[in-house]
């Protein structure tokens, strides 16, 4: 008990971000148009951050099931490479959770707190602290999406203060995390990524500078890491 506790009280600085992420969701949801009860669904059902987003635009434009469905399982195939790289650390010996449970609660903030604070944590309390980080998260998320909701008929549209502000809170949060691993073990990979990112602009798309200079910090980091 003591270590799901732990997880819990490990997702706060999680829960903090969401909040008002899921906050942002759940007024988007429901000023374009979409039912209490749908906008809920899509949140604990699909539980997936920016293919929430997406999901939205998709819907409402008339989109069949199969393409919305394919395109969010697209967007969050990153996920598997995710499962990989955690299951090693969650000490599997001592099972005792259904890994469906543990995977679905698995998202970028999640993976990220996890893989840096399992080694913290015995082996055999592993899946008991993952669980309570998880869930912490999931609940942030839910609550968040309920406050949308609550308040979303109440604005005609979004004031500016307020979505500027929520659009800052998904780069805090990564920020935060890459703190809480600490900075210098990964300045780096920080370095070669945002050089790498930097010089690309110059010629290409945004979204392709960034997956590249990311790219870029991975592949470093990887052939540092060789022995």
């Amino acid at each position: 008990m003591r270590a799901f506790t732990n997880g819990l009280l490990a997702s706060l600085s999680i829960g903090a971000g969401y909040l008002p992420i899921a906050f942002s969701f759940g007024l988007f949801a429901i000023q374009s148009g979409l039912s209490s009860t749908t906008t809920l669904l899509i949140a604990v059902a699909v539980y997936a951050g920016a293919s929430q987003f997406i999901l939205i635009p998709l819907l409402l434009s008339g989109a069949g099931m199969l393409s919305a469905i394919g395109t969010v399982l697209l967007m969050n195939a990153r996920h598997l490479f995710y499962g990989a790289a955690l299951s090693g650390r969650l000490g599997r010996r001592h099972a005792a959770i259904p890994m469906p449970l543990l995977a679905f609660g698995l998202t970028d903030e999640v993976f990220a707190a996890a893989m840096s604070k399992l080694d913290g944590v015995a082996a055999e309390q592993r899946e008991k602290w993952y669980l309570g980080l998880q869930l912490g998260a999931y609940v942030a998320w839910a609550i968040g999406t309920i406050l949308g909701i609550a308040l979303g008929r109440e604005f005609g549209q979004m004031p500016i203060f307020l979505r500027e502000a929520l659009a800052f809170i998904l780069p805090a949060l990564f920020f935060s995390l890459l703190l809480e691993m600490g900075v210098f073990c990964w300045i780096g990979t920080i370095a070669v990524t945002a050089a790498t990112t930097a010089v690309l602009l110059c010629f290409l798309p945004s979204y392709h500078a960034l997956a590249l200079g990311m790219l870029a910090g991975a592949s470093f980091k990887a052939i540092g890491a060789r022995p």
